[in-house]
């Protein structure tokens, strides 16, 4: 969802990027300024927006934000450039955080207005969607299709650098949420206490499995 406004300065662009396996999105979107926070306070109130990211240096007080019950976290880096561990850390965490209340919000309230991340750099195309890249990595989603889902979203998103540190991403977190790897537990945790409860129950005729039976359990 891309969402621009007229009467904003320069017809500044917003991306939310929801997060096919959680209840928490983001907002991705440029660098607001003292002159422009009026807009993007606008937006973030109607989407929910319960901290901001910035990954470069402060252009706006954060007191207007926390006013609001919005937290505010400085994660700068280098320009064009990726993420250090510090800050890949950081971001999890916060991302940890706000994805468990998200899933207890949503079983208290079904209806109620999923919780956002707004994070940006200067331009919203670098510095900003690898880190939101990097939680959808988290979350399930393989690194080319991170990518691709982001880039379908907010166009020019990442430069060659960040994408070759993107597919080359390791996983850290081991939550639910991570689908994939969820499902092959389960799976393979379902399999194994079937065969243990087998092995538990008696017998009066055991039968040794044969090769068909083994290449279907497989």
């Amino acid at each position: 969802m891309i969402m621009s406004r007229n009467s904003s300065p320069l017809g500044r662009m917003l991306t939310v990027i929801d997060c096919p396996n959680s209840f928490l999105r983001f907002l991705i979107l440029d660098c607001p300024t003292e002159s422009t926070l009026d807009f993007y306070m606008e937006e973030f109130m109607r989407l929910n927006v319960v901290a901001v990211v910035r990954c470069c240096q402060p252009t706006y007080s954060a007191n207007r934000l926390i006013e609001r019950n919005i937290e505010v976290i400085d994660l700068p880096f280098k320009d064009g450039g990726v993420p250090p561990p510090l800050v890949v850390r950081e971001w999890l965490q916060l991302v940890e955080k706000n994805r468990l209340l998200a899933e207890t919000s949503r079983e208290e309230d079904p209806d109620i207005t999923p919780p956002t991340i707004a994070v940006h750099c200067v331009a919203g195309l670098g510095r900003a969607p690898a880190l939101v890249a990097i939680a959808l990595i988290e979350m399930g989603m393989k690194p080319l299709d991170t990518i691709e889902y982001i880039r379908g979203k907010r166009r020019g998103a990442f430069n060659k650098p960040q994408i070759a540190y993107l597919d080359s991403y390791k996983r850290t977190l081991k939550t639910k949420s991570s689908a994939s790897n969820y499902s092959l537990r389960f799976s393979l945790g379902r399999m194994f206490k079937l065969g243990s409860a087998n092995k538990a129950s008696p017998s009066p005729t055991p039968t040794p499995p044969t090769a068909g039976t083994l290449s279907q359990q497989t």
